[in-house]
């Protein structure tokens, strides 16, 4: 049954728990960054992360020992650097072993896709003259049985729980989102369960004709966060603050500096509003 949460904790309280696969979607754009700082606070572990392009959220919850695994197509601070953390993670280890699934942006895509629409596989063009089905299991390739033709496969992606970040949701529990929408429609029809955080919720949602809502019956959760997306951006209400992807690449390059810097402002804080406060003083 869908809620709206009295808050955002009690929503991850309630529908993460350890050992969960979760995927937080959002492509440039609406990126959850709140929902994935309350599942650090709240010390969920053990997680199967899924995300086209994990960047700074991920490598936050990498750190801080969230994470046994994940499932990816790309991984970096965008138009920055690496993730020191996860490369930890991948290279040595800290602050514990991380299981990699690396496929495409096109069979992650698709990969969803199969997944919201009930089938096991996802079937693409790909990975041809790549490496990448020597290290990956879940990329292997059938024979098409109409044209003879050589395919890619892999297997359907259906996350315990899909969190995104949207503009607005009316109060019957229905969303809105605009601008690039990546997977996210696609995540949340796969998922067994549903959180949403959303910038407003308005009486009514004002939808243009073919925009992108998603039902109230495929969601659990809304929970108004304003700003739940930063330092990414939500396209009508902030841009996308450079300067925190930058001040990251600092923040995370060293254990002592990354642990020291989560203490302060996630640990340290007692929601996001609080965090975003702390980072603006």
């Amino acid at each position: 049954m869908l809620t709206f949460s009295t808050s955002l904790a009690e929503a991850i309280r309630q529908h993460v728990s350890d050992g969960d696969c979760v995927a937080l979607e959002g492509f440039t754009h609406l990126i959850p960054f709140a929902a994935g700082h309350e599942i650090i606070r709240q010390r969920r572990q053990n997680l199967t992360l899924v995300r086209l392009t994990p960047d700074l959220i991920y490598d936050q919850l990498i750190g801080m020992g969230c994470a046994k695994k994940l499932v990816f197509s790309w991984g970096g601070n965008p138009g920055v650097g690496s993730l020191h953390r996860f490369r930890d993670a991948v290279e040595k280890g800290w602050p514990g072993p991380l299981e990699i699934d690396e496929r495409s942006h096109a069979a992650m895509s698709v990969a969803y896709v199969a997944g919201a629409a009930g089938v096991p596989m996802a079937v693409l063009r790909g990975f041809v003259g790549s490496d990448l089905p020597n290290h990956n299991a879940n990329i292997r390739f059938i024979q098409c049985p109409f044209t003879g033709e050589n395919l890619a496969v892999t297997p359907a992606i259906n996350p315990d729980i899909a969190i995104i970040h949207a503009q607005k949701a009316d109060r019957q529990g229905n969303v809105l989102l605009w601008s690039i929408v990546g997977v996210q429609k696609e995540i949340v029809l796969a998922a067994t369960r549903c959180i949403v955080t959303v910038e407003e919720i308005v009486d009514e949602l004002d939808a243009p004709p073919n925009a992108c809502v998603l039902p109230a019956w495929a969601i659990d959760a809304v929970c108004e966060v304003s700003g739940g997306a930063f330092p990414s951006y939500a396209d009508g209400y902030y841009e996308r603050d450079n300067a925190a992807y930058i001040a990251w690449d600092a923040a995370s390059k060293s254990r002592e500096q990354f642990t020291e810097w989560m203490a302060k402002h996630v640990l340290g804080t007692e929601n996001f509003s609080e965090f975003r406060h702390l980072l603006a003083s």
